[in-house]
């Protein structure tokens, strides 16, 4: 496989709270030019009109919430340091109690 080094410079995350402002920017988006193309294609008596309005919609929304914009990785989580993963010391069984 060719390797290209510019790639892995490239950010690919996002935190938390920047995907639910890319959810919220997505959905508005997506509802004003949906709203936008139906009222445009209800005066013009042209549905194929909403339908542009809404694809346009979707391309701009698309373009602004898919990649990850330095704005949505604001709040990263801060996430624990790892613990040392050392061997379970198990007792004996012969400490356990006999029954008759």
């Amino acid at each position: 496989m060719i390797e290209i080094p510019f790639l892995n410079t490239i950010p690919t995350h996002m935190d938390f709270e920047g995907q639910w402002m890319a959810e919220k920017i997505f959905q508005a988006v997506t509802v004003v030019f949906a709203l936008i193309g139906l009222v445009w294609g209800y005066i013009v008596q042209q549905f194929s009109y909403t339908v542009i309005t809404l694809g346009v919609g979707f391309v701009i929304s698309c373009l602004l919430t898919l990649p990850p914009w330095p704005f949505y990785r604001r709040k990263p989580l801060a996430w624990q340091k790892s613990r040392d993963e050392s061997p379970p010391s198990s007792k004996s069984s012969s400490n356990k109690k006999k029954s008759k």
